[in-house]
């Protein structure tokens, strides 16, 4: 159960973003103090020159550099708020970051001229930097999961919003903010409590709560008629600067998700169609960038593919590449390419099923392939066709299309783009099985959609870079 803070008057508001550019301007000046000590036990090695000028032009190449952006950039799933405060996940993405700085090192060992390479300026920068991040992360958490730089909250409105919102809360740790407690117009709520947090007074007393407890953000999760004084009141709110934030808005904030089940039935005219609308220059940047991948990635698999299909054949005979129909933008359908990865009679009654965890019907060696994103290799054809993009929403079968849409809110939303290789769903959520999960799934799907952009683009892709290298895909 959460427990209510006690109240304590708060000035602090660090919002999301401010806290994501702390982070990186902190990553930036501890990876620079590792590029120094790097330089230096370089020189200490090669003391026969002067620790000057001469040393830096004679040894140091440009590239060297650029290493603390580079860390930075294999830092990048590190800068979900989500996962930035938990020490646990912060620690496995530092040890992740490390590996990856050394395999890039190892493939470029091979393909470079002999002794052309630092190996001690490397491995000197990679020690330093995983071990200075580590304690420059440690203050991070130790000082943005303080009461003194948390928001206090006032959720208005005690409906089932609310405890949506509650019930995001419940499996945060450590905690995005202060939930101080509620206010609702139903007499009969005040006084009770949602969970452990209190219902503290009607809406009519909210100048008086926010003052009191020193709230610093309401967030409006009413879903039915507002009255005028609650109105009027959220009004006087604002302007003595406290911010007002609607519940989908903290929901995504919270979960990375768009919550489908508490949107009004106009709101994907109404709102998402206009926020999610991109300019041509993103689409022509987008497409610029699938074709590059594509072609990357056509390379990769023609050298994995002799491996991959050796051993599939032993394993489970042919075919070795698995053809099946999936709807593209629009519901236009199409004939993706994978390699395959269950036992050939997978769907032998004829009934198309969802893959789930520990699915018996996928092969030991398509385990492995899935872990590794390998049998995906094959969609860059796809790609590259135009069928498909390098992110964006997983691709469906017209099957279950037809059948979700009459299920779930919103489905046929995520047809607004082409579905994606990799995408916000696919590197935040694992495997569904069920009508719920898949509707969660279509949560970050239609968030995606909504903010989208090249910047967010990049990082999912390194996010799942991450995974293959954590062996963890899906």
């Amino acid at each position: 159960m959460l427990s209510t803070p006690r109240p304590r008057l708060n000035g602090w508001r660090v919002r999301p973003r401010e806290q994501r550019t702390i982070l990186i301007i902190g990553d930036l000046l501890v990876s620079m103090l590792a590029l120094i000590g790097a330089l230096y036990f370089w020189w200490h090695k090669d003391a026969w020159l002067n620790f000057s000028l001469n040393f830096l032009k004679l040894r140091v190449e440009t590239w060297f550099y650029f290493l603390p952006l580079i860390w930075i950039v294999f830092l990048v799933e590190l800068y979900d708020l989500r996962v930035a405060k938990n020490l646990r996940k912060t620690i496995n993405g530092i040890a992740i970051a490390a590996l990856t700085g050394i395999l890039f090192y190892a493939l470029f060992y091979l393909i470079s001229p002999p002794n052309t390479l630092p190996r001690l300026g490397i491995g000197v920068f990679l020690i330093f930097a995983s071990i200075l991040t580590f304690f420059w992360r440690m203050v991070y958490i130790q000082v943005f999961t303080a009461e003194a730089f948390l928001r206090r909250v006032l959720i208005i409105g005690a409906g089932k919003a609310a405890d949506t919102i509650i019930a995001a809360l419940r499996n945060l740790r450590p905690q995005p903010f202060l939930l101080v407690g509620l206010t609702d117009d139903d007499p009969k709520k005040i006084g009770g409590k949602i969970e452990n947090f209190p219902i503290l007074a009607g809406n009519d007393h909210l100048l008086e709560i926010i003052e009191s407890e020193g709230i610093t953000e309401i967030v409006i999760s009413i879903s039915g008629k507002m009255q005028g004084t609650t109105f009027q009141s959220i009004l006087d709110a604002q302007e003595s600067g406290v911010e007002v934030v609607p519940m989908p808005n903290v929901y995504e904030e919270l979960l990375g998700r768009v919550p489908i089940h508490h949107l009004e039935s106009d709101w994907l005219i109404r709102s998402f169609v206009n926020e999610a609308r991109v300019g041509v220059f993103y689409e022509a940047g987008k497409r610029i960038l699938d074709i590059a991948g594509g072609l990357v990635g056509l390379v990769i698999c023609a050298v994995f593919y002799p491996f991959v299909a050796i051993s599939i054949l032993l394993e489970s005979g042919c075919p070795v590449i698995y053809k099946q129909v999936r709807s593209s933008k629009g519901g236009k359908q199409f004939t993706m390419f994978k390699f395959r990865t269950m036992s050939k009679d997978a769907e032998k009654d004829g009934k198309v099923q969802l893959t789930q965890e520990n699915d018996n019907r996928i092969t030991r060696f398509g385990n492995f392939l899935r872990q590794t994103h390998i049998d995906e290799l094959p969609q860059f054809l796809n790609v590259l066709r135009g069928d498909m993009s390098l992110v964006g929403p997983r691709s469906e079968r017209p099957e279950w299309i037809a059948e979700f849409q009459k299920q779930i809110p919103f489905y046929r939303a995520r047809l607004l783009v082409k579905p994606g290789m990799t995408g916000w769903a696919q590197v935040n959520y694992s495997y569904y099985a069920t009508v719920e999960e898949m509707a969660i799934k279509l949560e970050y799907d239609l968030y995606y959609i909504k903010h989208r952009n090249m910047l967010m683009d990049i990082l999912i892709l390194l996010r799942t870079f991450t995974q293959v290298i954590g062996f963890r895909g899906r």
